[in-house]
């Protein structure tokens, strides 16, 4: 499996909200970091406590994939469309993905994407 269809397989399972099937993806010691926020998180405890709060609230969760692309060193590059399903509301945001792995897993994923969009779109604000 290439690592594109690897990530293609990472953004697919978000619909589970499975939590031990999203922390399958990642190595012992990867580090993921939304840009917006800081700081990064490292580590599976880290990493699983911050997905853990973006899956608890929604009832589904879709992470549509545009464009995705891989390098000669196996990065992988996408745009997509994140959808929370919060409530009344869905929340939908634009993100650039890029994932780095090692051995079939990821070790690095860093997501660059609006915050005030984010934040705009949750129930409550106007």
């Amino acid at each position: 499996m290439s690592n594109s269809e690897i990530i293609t397989a990472f953004c697919a399972v978000w619909a589970e909200r499975d939590l031990d099937k999203i922390m399958a993806f990642f190595t012992d010691d990867a580090v993921y970091h939304n840009i917006p926020m800081d700081p990064a998180n490292v580590g599976r405890d880290q990493i699983r406590a911050v997905i853990e709060s973006f899956t608890s609230a929604p009832r589904s969760i879709e992470f549509a994939i545009h464009h995705q692309a891989e390098n000669e060193e196996g990065v992988v590059m996408n745009e997509r469309t994140d959808s929370f399903e919060i409530g009344d509301t869905t929340v939908r945001l634009r993100v650039m993905g890029i994932f780095e792995l090692s051995g079939g897993k990821i070790s690095a994923w860093r997501d660059y994407f609006d915050m005030q969009q984010y934040l705009s779109q949750l129930p409550g604000q106007d």
